[in-house]
């Protein structure tokens, strides 16, 4: 009943216990625990529970004087059993209840800091892809130019088609890719044409290169922008050392409508050391891989073989629901 003889005693918990509640999640948290004064605030929280279950158990005390019964009527218990009603009746409930409020206080700022801290791994990862799109590798850029600067007596047809394909990468690289998304077109349009001026400056003689691009169903897939050219990059980087020694680069990507392979092999130098910076304009295979676990959580796999004499990057990437 909601206005019973005991019911005064009921009031007593509820609005106690939340007063003790309300002052642990917002004071003695923000003021203590998250400053890291944590003996001061155990205390401070044993202190509170003490002090609410007395206010608990005197409204037992009040509730018989006012109703003209006595506690034994009330309650079956006898003025001198204070310690029943105080550490057995009422201390579990109070206790219970701080528990509860802090527990559900410290599980949703947890929840927060964590989507806090997500939201900063993916603005920061879009700060180093706008940078990747707003800066042009100098060593790139001023090998390209050469290239097709040395081509324009020798071979003008070839030089100018090597210009298009130059125009067609800046182009895309800095107007095109301003997506989360782009179609898988377009990114793999970008690599044949990087692929192909990377060929200018080679010596096919003593370069072995194999490019299978397989995609029979390309015009319906969206990938991540510059999530592939780091590894191809990658590639042509190890070549580029120790001339004078036969290397080889085989690629393969193969794409269907389930899941994307890209398969990488490339000769390295003998006492060549792993540079994982040296992909595509600083973002490193190791920032490429941490891309990969923000963007595809789950749908890709990613196997780096660094051997003496080879490298090895084999990536599988399941298509995502648009």
């Amino acid at each position: 009943m909601l206005h019973s003889d005991t019911t005064l005693k009921f009031y007593f918990y509820v609005v106690f216990q939340v007063i003790g509640v309300y002052f642990n999640l917002y004071y003695l948290i923000p003021k203590l625990l998250y400053v890291g004064k944590y003996f001061s605030y155990v205390l401070s929280v044993l202190a509170t529970i003490l002090i609410s279950n007395a206010f608990i158990t005197s409204g037992y005390f009040l509730t018989a004087s006012l109703s003209g019964k006595s506690l034994f009527e009330l309650f079956g218990v006898y003025p001198n059993q204070f310690a029943t009603i105080y550490f057995v009746w009422a201390l579990p409930s109070t206790v219970a209840c701080m528990t509860l409020g802090m527990s559900i206080k410290l599980g949703k700022n947890w929840l927060e800091a964590e989507k806090r801290k997500l939201n900063l791994e993916k603005q920061n990862l879009e700060t180093e892809l706008k940078y990747l799109k707003s800066q042009i590798n100098p060593h790139f850029l001023f090998n390209t130019i050469n290239s097709i600067f040395a081509l324009i007596h020798k071979n003008p047809d070839l030089a100018s088609e090597s210009l298009a394909n130059f125009s067609d990468m800046l182009r895309f690289q800095l107007y095109e890719c301003n997506d989360e998304k782009i179609d898988l077109e377009k990114e793999l349009q970008f690599i044949e044409n990087f692929i192909e001026l990377e060929k200018l400056r080679l010596d096919s003689d003593s370069t072995e290169m194999q490019f299978d691009i397989l995609n029979r169903s390309r015009e319906r897939k969206k990938i991540a922008p510059f999530i592939l050219i780091p590894f191809i990059e990658n590639a042509f980087k190890h070549i580029s050392k120790g001339k004078g020694k036969r290397h080889f680069i085989h690629m393969s990507l193969q794409v269907d409508d389930k899941i994307l392979k890209l398969y990488i092999e490339n000769s390295k130098g003998f006492n060549e050391i792993l540079d994982d910076s040296g992909a595509s304009n600083g973002i490193g295979l190791k920032n490429v891989a941490r891309r990969l676990d923000l963007l595809y959580p789950e749908s890709h796999s990613l196997v780096i073989e660094n051997q003496k004499d080879r490298f090895s990057i084999k990536l599988e990437l399941e298509w995502q629901k648009s």
